[in-house]
């Protein structure tokens, strides 16, 4: 199987180079030791034989018997060239005949046999060594000193090649020694000195530092898994930073918004005013959360579409606004332009104001699209809807208390107008019709009837000022604004009159107080009751709309107009209806029309605790 491991693939290598030229050097050692074994004998069997040769040569020229001194030469020379032949020397010569010791041999065993040999056993018995024959036996002496040199150097050669085998295996065996350190200090010391020191960093929560290792061997591939693991690290370090840093700033954000909204819940609840205690809360809360505008909608089941009550950010003043001088919600064009809106930069958020079983309004929110809105944002967001929904029901609760208590006082004072002022003075007229009856007389007879119809006159427009007071008091509004009333009054009217009366409205929602909507729904009653029963109208408008900071109610018919082309003297229903506009802090104008017909036009300001004060003249 072949190993995937680049580090051990490097040891191994390492260590069969070393195991190789061990291996190889013990082996070259071996042959070489194995090639020079003997040598030594040779070269001492190779210098007996100089001695020997001399020996010979002595033994030759020595007296003595002949037959003995014959016999001993050939066995002395018979020993002599059995060592020479001698396997110890023999077998150091090689085999190759073209060998200089084998050739050097070759010529020693032939001068030994062809003239040394025959030499000695020749040499007459007894006679002197001639100079001859001790010629050839230094000229074979010589040959056999060439050969033990030739020995010599020889295994001098070998023992040096030896030598320098095992000089090369050692430096060949301390290269590979050193580069295998140095390989294993730039391969595994360095790089786990790094691995360790990057350990050692990132405990300490710095994940600056890498290994960089080159290479694909096992420490190389784990650096790359620290350097991968370090990035990673540093990466989820950072977004768990972020994220406890966002969640800080959010928890911050969300604890200001929760001191804001408390802060502002006593201000809803105790001012009783949705603009001045919701506007700069909402503000607030726009700063805080990086959102914005917040508009809220107030709904009535008697109107088709919601009517906006609050805004925090309008370039002109909003319609249901009374106080001029109050800029909360007022901006510069600019900034206005730089809002969210839908379809570019902005996304809108829809939270439902109710109570149990009411949907009281709508609070529309927008924030920016590329940011978007936490679920923190969205539950303070949530806990603020609440928050208005149980200020709007409270104050509604309570205008329909003031209401049912109005009603209930009013009918109260009705019933004893009835039972007491209405009987008087119904007693009086019916004197006053007893007092015509009678036949006066004389010159006071002028006198008498003057004064009967002053006491006639003065009793019917008491009476008359009566039954609308009795009329005001007992009248009841179904609904907390004029919209129902108004209707219901047009319908009443357009069936005494056959043909439908057009009603125009659009007043804020609460933007009267009971009293204010009693008084001008008298008016309009009283207006239409003279056009119907005086003007001859064909055709009749009501229009009650909101000029802020004045509420206008306009009767429009095309009669014939008002006699003499002024208010009628002494009309007791235009009296009224002025002393209603002045209760109103208002004024009513009644004139006619330049194209026919009269026009009743109601103008005041609405003194209503629900609305910011402000000191509007009536223009």
């Amino acid at each position: 199987m072949k190993s995937r491991s680049p580090l051990v693939n490097r040891i191994a290598i390492v260590v069969c180079a070393i195991v190789l030229t061990s291996i190889v050097s013990m082996a070259t050692t071996l042959a070489v030791s194995k090639s020079i074994e003997g040598n030594a004998t040779a070269i001492n069997m190779a210098g007996t034989l100089r001695m020997g040769a001399f020996e010979l040569l002595a033994h030759a020229a020595s007296p003595g018997d002949n037959h003995t001194r014959e016999g001993n030469i050939r066995s002395l020379a018979e020993k002599y060239e059995s060592r020479l032949t001698n396997s110890l020397i023999t077998r150091t010569i090689p085999d190759k005949a073209d060998h200089p010791l084998a050739k050097q041999y070759r010529a020693i065993r032939a001068n030994w046999e062809q003239t040394l040999r025959p030499g000695l056993e020749n040499h007459p018995h007894g006679a002197p060594v001639n100079a001859g024959m001790l010629a050839d036996t230094e000229t074979y002496v010589d040959s056999v000193n060439q050969l033990v040199n030739m020995l010599e150097r020889r295994t001098e050669a070998r023992i040096g090649l030896l030598h320098l085998i095992q000089i090369i295996s050692l430096a060949f065996s301390i290269l590979i020694i050193v580069a295998l350190f140095v390989d294993l200090r730039n391969r595994v010391l360095i790089p786990l000195r790094k691995l360790v020191n990057i350990a050692g960093a990132v405990g300490e929560q710095d994940f600056s530092q890498k290994a960089n290792l080159k290479g694909s061997d096992e420490l190389a591939q784990l650096g790359s898994a620290f350097d991968q693991m370090s990035s990673e690290l540093a990466l989820t370090y950072h977004e768990l930073e972020e994220r406890a840093r966002s969640k800080t700033e959010e928890l911050e954000t969300s604890h200001a918004a929760l001191q804001l909204l408390h802060a502002a819940s006593r201000n809803l609840f105790a001012n009783h005013d949705l603009c001045s205690g919701a506007v700069p809360m909402l503000q607030e809360l726009e700063q805080l959360l990086g959102i914005g505008p917040i508009r809220l909608y107030l709904h009535d089941k008697q109107l088709a579409e919601p009517v906006q009550a609050v805004t925090t950010a309008s370039v002109e003043r909003p319609f249901y606004c009374r106080d001029h001088h109050c800029n909360a919600c007022l901006v510069t064009p600019e900034l206005y332009d730089e809002l969210p809106i839908e379809d570019e930069d902005g996304r809108r958020l829809l939270l439902p104001i109710r109570t149990p079983g009411k949907l009281l309004g709508t609070l529309e929110v927008w924030y920016p699209a590329d940011k978007g809105l936490s679920d923190t944002a969205r539950r303070l967001l949530e806990t603020l809807s609440d928050q208005l929904a149980t200020a709007i029901f409270l104050e509604q609760q309570i205008t329909e208390e003031q209401q049912l208590t109005l009603a209930e006082e009013r009918t109260v004072i009705a019933r004893e107008l009835h039972d007491s002022l209405a009987q008087s003075l119904s007693y009086l007229k019916m004197q006053v019709a007893r007092l015509r009856r009678l036949n006066i007389e004389g010159d006071q007879k002028n006198a008498h009837n003057a004064i009967l119809d002053e006491l006639s006159t003065g009793l019917n427009g008491a009476y008359r000022q009566l039954r609308e007071l009795l009329a005001t008091f007992r009248l009841k509004l179904d609904t907390p604004d004029l919209t129902t009333a108004l209707s219901k009054t047009t319908e009443e009217f357009s069936e005494r009159l056959g043909k439908p009366i057009q009603l125009t409205y659009n007043l804020p929602p609460q933007a009267l107080s009971p009293n204010e909507e009693i008084h001008t729904l008298q008016i309009v009653r009283e207006a239409l009751a003279n056009a119907v029963k005086h003007a001859d109208a064909t055709e009749i408008s009501v229009d009650v709309v909101f000029e802020s900071p004045q509420v206008h109610a306009k009767i429009r018919d095309n009669g014939k107009g008002l006699p003499n082309g002024g208010q009628p003297v002494n009309h007791y229903g235009l009296i009224i209806m002025h002393d209603r506009a002045r209760t109103l802090g208002g004024q009513v104008v009644v004139q006619d029309r330049d194209e026919g017909g009269v026009e009743v036009a109601l103008t005041f300001v609405p003194k209503s605790r629900h609305l910011i004060p402000a000191d509007v003249a009536i223009t």
